[in-house]
C-alpha cells in the first residue's frame, strides 16, 4: 500500500488526483474512488463465506488490475492468489509479490509462452488454461528451456461459448498429454460459466449452472476412471458462487466484481428477489466527478465522459441520489438531468460505473477514502496490460 512518503514525488493535478490526508472534496476529478470501509467489508464477507464452505478463493485480478487490492484480498479475505487473463497482467502481479497465479485463458503465441514459462522464476506458482492438445508441446518446451514448471488446467466450455473443450474424452486426452510432458503438471479443470453471470433471475442462473456442474462432474469422473487426480476444479463468479460452492464438485472460486460492485452486477437478483447491491454486496467503487457547467437550467454537465469509464454495460448510476440522473455522455462530458436545479458548479457526485473492469483499466490511480478523507492512493498496477 502506498503512503504519503511514497507519493511525495508526485504533484496533485499533474501526476495524481489526490494525496493522503486530503478531503474527498479536494480530489481532482474525474477520479476512481474506493470506499475503503465498504471494500473491506465486501472482501471479508467473501473470505468468510469461502472459508465456511471449504472453498479456496482465487480473486480475479482482471477486475481491479491492482497489486494493492489483491494483497488486501489475501490479507483480509484469505484469498489464495489471483486469476489473470493476460500474461502481461500475470507479470505485474508476480513482480508485485503475488505467489499463486492462474492465467485463466489460452496462451498460444510463442513469445507469450516464453514469458509465461519465466513467471515461476519470480517465485509465483503459475497455472495456465489449455483447450487444444497441440498447445501442450509448446508449453512443455518453453518450461523445459527455462527450467521451470507450469501447471495446467484443462478448460471446459460449460456454457460461455468461448474457449474450452466440450466433451469429457477431450478433457482426458489433454490431461494425459500434460501428464506425459516434461516440466508440466496437470492440476485440474477450469470451468467458469461467464455467460450467465448477469442474468437477472436467480433461477435462470441456477438452471445454467446445473448444466455446467453436470458437465464438470462427468469430466472429473472420466479423469478418475483413467487414474488421473483432479486436484482443483475452479470457477464461479459474483453471480454464481453460491451454486459452485454447494455443488460438491468445485473447490475453488474465481469471484471478482463482488469487491467493487458495479451497476450491471448490482441489478441482478438474489434468491429472495432482491438486488445484490442492496444487501449482499456494497458499492465500493466510484467515479468521482465534478459539475463543470450548469448553463442550461435543467441539466448539469460533469467532467466524467466516455474517456473516464466504460459504458458497454450501460450508463453509470449516480450514487445516493434520486433527484438527478446521468443520461448521456460524450468524450469529455457527462450530461446529468437536474430538473429541480439541485446542483451547482463544482459540486461533486459519485458515479457507480456500469462495468467496473474496463473502467478501472482507463485510470492510473485508486483514491482510497475513509470518513471523508483520503487514506491511500494506489496505482492501477496492470492498467493497459492487454498483451
Amino acid at each position: 500500500m502506498k503512503d504519503m512518503n511514497t507519493l511525495d514525488a508526485y504533484e496533485v493535478g499533474y501526476d495524481i488526483p489526490a494525496k493522503p490526508g486530503m478531503a474527498e472534496s479536494d480530489i481532482q476529478t474525474p477520479a476512481l474512488v474506493l470506499d475503503l470501509d465498504a471494500l473491506e467489508r465486501n472482501v471479508k464477507k467473501m473470505g468468510d463465506y469461502a472459508k465456511a464452505h471449504g472453498m479456496r478463493h482465487r480473486v480475479h485480478g482482471k477486475m481491479h488490475k491492482s497489486v494493492d487490492v489483491a494483497k488486501l484480498q489475501e490479507e483480509l479475505g484469505g484469498a489464495v492468489g489471483v486469476c489473470c487473463q493476460k500474461v502481461s497482467e500475470a507479470e505485474v502481479f508476480a513482480r508485485g509479490g503475488i505467489k499463486d497465479i492462474l492465467v485463466s485463458n489460452q496462451v498460444r503465441d510463442p513469445a507469450k509462452i516464453d514469458r509465461l514459462a519465466r513467471l515461476p522464476l519470480l517465485g509465483a506458482r503459475t497455472i495456465v488454461c489449455v483447450d487444444d492438445i497441440e498447445n501442450v508441446a509448446d508449453l512443455s518446451a518453453a518450461a523445459k528451456e527455462h527450467g521451470t514448471e507450469l501447471e495446467v488446467f484443462v478448460e471446459i466450455d460449460c456454457g460461455a461459448g468461448r474457449c474450452g473443450v466440450t466433451t469429457t474424452p477431450a478433457v482426458v486426452d489433454i490431461a494425459k498429454a500434460v501428464e506425459a510432458a516434461d516440466n508440466l503438471k496437470f492440476s485440474g479443470i477450469q470451468a467458469y460459466q461467464g455467460a450467465m453471470q448477469h442474468l437477472d433471475s436467480y433461477e435462470a442462473r441456477k438452471e445454467k449452472l446445473d448444466t455446467a456442474i453436470a458437465m464438470v462432474q462427468d469430466a472429473v469422473d472420466g479423469l478418475k476412471a483413467e487414474g488421473i487426480d483432479c486436484d482443483l476444479v475452479s470457477g464461479g463468479g459474483t453471480g454464481s458462487y453460491y451454486f459452485e460452492s454447494n455443488s460438491g464438485v468445485y473447490n475453488e472460486l474465481q469471484c471478482g466484481s463482488y469487491a467493487f460492485m458495479d451497476a450491471d452486477y448490482g441489478r441482478i437478483l438474489d434468491k429472495d428477489g432482491k438486488r445484490i447491491d442492496q444487501g449482499e454486496w456494497e458499492n465500493a467503487f466510484f467515479i468521482l466527478t465534478s459539475v463543470m457547467s450548469h448553463a442550461k437550467a435543467d441539466k448539469a454537465i460533469v467532467d466524467a465522459g466516455l474517456k473516464a469509464q466504460s459504458v458497454d454495460s450501460g450508463l453509470p448510476v449516480i450514487y445516493g441520489r434520486d433527484d438527478v440522473e446521468y443520461v448521456k455522455c460524450s468524450d469529455e462530458h457527462g450530461v446529468v438531468a437536474d430538473p429541480n436545479g439541485a446542483l451547482k458548479v463544482n459540486d461533486k457526485l459519485r458515479l457507480v460505473p456500469g462495468h467496473c473492469d474496463p473502467t478501472a483499466n482507463v485510470h492510473d490511480w485508486y483514491v482510497g477514502v475513509r470518513n471523508g478523507k483520503v487514506e491511500v492512493v494506489w496505482p492501477v498496477s496492470a492498467r493497459g496490460r492487454a498483451y
